[in-house]
């Protein structure tokens, strides 16, 4: 099947009502910079909308109508909010098929997996946290020094104020649920900042709002760059700065902050750990070993980069990955059964070889891919690579590609350790039949999720953040309220002055 891609820009052309403009104060206005972007499908390279450069004039102008929308948000009750989210979802799952031809051609994903897992993904987020509206409760501690019965102390939360959103462009829409919605649950207002590569479906988000019945500025959205985002991170009048991205670019979000002492999240880069024994059912961590590596290309940050296998299984294991992988068409995302599309650009595939390539030229064995497949887009075949150092690039830093080190162990507590052995801690997962080492794992590895005998569950229930330099604070769960809010304690003397 051959994609006609310059047909399917044109339809996201007219799916788009305002390409060439900012929400801002729920309106679509005109930028105040006149220097526009481009955003291209990766599995052709041809380019699909001109989007504009918002600059600091811009996010002035958003933060402003996030700042005098914030009075009536905080105030409107926690129903009435919880029923905008619910609204929202199902809007979104209304267009279902719209948002996910968007996603898959700004970022390559098999269609399959924008249909089915992401926008599925940013649905429930909406739903699920649109019960925590109604959910803030805060505590009633007594006082620990004081005489009991004459005070009546209280624990409030509120909300932090206006939160700047910076969007990571491998999961656009389901990126920015897991920040928008927490966000307004709590009610707080937004200026949010789609990634420069892959900014539609915020875009066409952003056309749902006011048929979901959120207030005028209560959610603004400036497309741009990296410059866009600074500006964003720099603005005094921004409480709280909620980031998905790179350990570097999370690193320099933090120090621009600190000048204002702005709140931050940051949820950051990965190299985690799949650890597979030799009494798992093997069959069930090929497949799960596969999918942690190869999904999305390996543009996930929790993908399951470093390989542990017991020693007495590892050929079984390679043997099985290299079938996994050879049933795997390579292809856009849009051709029937694709399940490896492109890479995001040029650049990030030429990053991604470069790193094979460096391991080659160390002695590094090339168990099976390892080369540029030649076609049109960014594609790059599903690699093992066997023999690297502990300390080598290979084991120790961010591909963001369909790259797995393999390296095999002995016993528990040394592949534990290796698998501590890193500057992140995002995620990790072990294979095995023995619920009391699948415990003892649990228990001992540096990482905010753990999976045990699947990989790659993520739930609006379940907190979703890193240890170490993966970043600070949690997305998702019950934990996401903290992130949003400021609690205040109150202390009222009901004796007799």
């Amino acid at each position: 099947m051959t994609v006609d891609v310059a047909k399917q820009a044109d339809r996201v052309r007219n799916m788009l009502r305002h390409p060439g403009n900012l929400l801002i104060g729920g309106e679509w206005v005109v930028p105040q910079s006149a220097t526009s972007l481009v955003t291209s499908d990766p599995g052709s390279g041809i380019p699909l909308i001109d989007f504009p450069l918002g600059d600091v004039a811009d996010i002035g102008a958003a933060v402003a109508a996030a700042r005098d929308a914030l009075p009536v948000w905080r105030a409107t009750p926690p129903l009435q909010r919880a029923a905008a989210l619910w609204r929202l979802a199902d809007l979104i799952e209304a267009s279902i098929e719209d948002f996910a031809l968007l996603e898959t051609l700004d970022t390559g994903k098999p269609l399959d997996h924008s249909l089915n897992y992401d926008m599925p993904s940013a649905i429930n987020n909406f739903r699920y946290m649109s019960g925590m509206a109604s959910r803030l409760t805060g505590t009633q501690p007594p006082l620990a020094t004081h005489p009991a019965g004459l005070f009546h102390s209280y624990i409030r939360l509120e909300p932090i104020g206006v939160v700047g959103a910076i969007i990571p462009w491998n999961f656009p829409l389901a990126g920015a649920a897991a920040k928008i919605a927490p966000a307004l649950a709590c009610g707080n207002t937004l200026v949010v900042k789609p990634s420069e590569q892959t900014p539609l479906t915020m875009l066409r988000f952003g056309e749902l709002l006011e048929e979901a019945g959120i207030p005028p500025g209560v959610v603004n959205i400036v497309t741009g760059d990296g410059s866009t985002g600074a500006a964003l991170t720099r603005h005094p009048g921004v409480n709280k700065i909620t980031f998905t991205g790179s350990t570097a670019t999370g690193q320099a979000i933090a120090k621009i902050a600190a000048d204002n002492m702005t709140r931050v999240s940051l949820e950051l880069g990965g190299k985690s750990p799949n650890v597979i024994f030799a009494d798992a059912d093997i069959d069930a961590a090929i497949a799960g070993a596969a999918a942690a590596i190869y999904w999305d290309s390996g543009e996930v940050c929790s993908a399951g980069s470093r390989l542990y296998v017991e020693r007495t299984v590892l050929d079984r294991v390679l043997e099985g990955l290299r079938k996994t992988v050879d049933a795997m068409p390579i292809g856009h995302g849009l051709e029937a059964n694709t399940a490896i599309g492109p890479l995001i650009s040029h650049d990030h595939l030429q990053k991604v070889a470069g790193y094979v390539d460096h391991g080659r030229s160390e002695g590094i064995e090339v168990a099976f891919g390892g080369e540029v497949v030649d076609r049109a887009g960014h594609f790059y075949r599903p690699t093992a690579l066997l023999g690297a150092a502990p300390d080598s690039a290979i084991l120790t830093e961010e591909i963001f590609g369909p790259v797995v080190g393999v390296v095999p162990f002995d016993d528990t507590d040394q592949v534990i350790n290796a698998s501590n052995d890193s500057a992140y801690g995002l995620a990790a997962g072990v294979w095995t039949r023995d619920i009391a080492k699948a415990h003892y794992f649990a228990d001992r590895v540096e990482a905010g999720v753990v999976w045990v005998n699947t990989y790659g569950i993520v739930d609006p229930a379940m907190p979703w953040g890193g240890f170490k330099k993966s970043g600070w604070g949690r997305e998702n769960s019950e934990q996401v309220i903290h992130e949003y809010t400021e609690p205040k304690g109150v202390v009222v003397f009901t004796g007799t002055a």
